[in-house]
């Protein structure tokens, strides 16, 4: 525990350096924060909770939290309000073999997976304090990458983003 606390003083310092210089220092969850405990919550809840807001941005990874317990993205969002300025917008399919997380699932075209995505996405713009989203899709299903970007980008545009 005294290293982990370290490790999040650590983050705070890093966050005010960047500061002093006009910058931000961030974060982007993978998924073992979530399947990592740290006494009754988990390792992402214990960096939210150890991090100023003032000087650590939190971008949020939907794709990564797929599967995974304790990963809801809406659920996250309303618990730390205001605390997820960026967001890589992922939409995830579940797979037979382990996706490019080590897990189950793979990204997909948004929208057109398991996740809310329309949903996670007007509350992060609502609850979350989000403001930058960032398409990411890292699997394809044997489609063009090039073409399932535009589709990606046709839909955030008509969804409003």
């Amino acid at each position: 525990m005294d290293g982990l606390k370290r490790f999040m003083d650590q983050f705070n310092k890093c966050g005010e350096l960047c500061k002093s210089h006009g910058m931000k220092f961030g974060y982007h969850n993978h998924d073992f924060e979530f399947s990592t405990k740290v006494g009754d919550n988990t390792l992402f809840d214990y960096i939210l909770k150890n991090t100023d807001p003032e000087l650590v941005a939190q971008q949020l990874d939907t794709g990564n939290m797929a599967g995974v317990p304790g990963g809801d993205p809406l659920e996250l969002l309303h618990k730390y309000p205001g605390r997820f300025e960026l967001m890589h917008v992922k939409d995830e399919i579940k797979v037979a073999e382990k996706g490019e997380m080590g897990h189950g699932y793979e990204s997909t075209i948004i929208g057109q997976g398991i996740m809310p995505m329309k949903e996670i996405l007007k509350t992060a713009r609502k609850t979350g304090g989000t403001s930058q989203f960032i398409i990411e899709q890292e699997s394809y299903q044997g489609k063009d990458p090039v073409e399932c970007v535009i589709i990606d980008l046709q839909t955030m545009k008509k969804w409003g983003y």
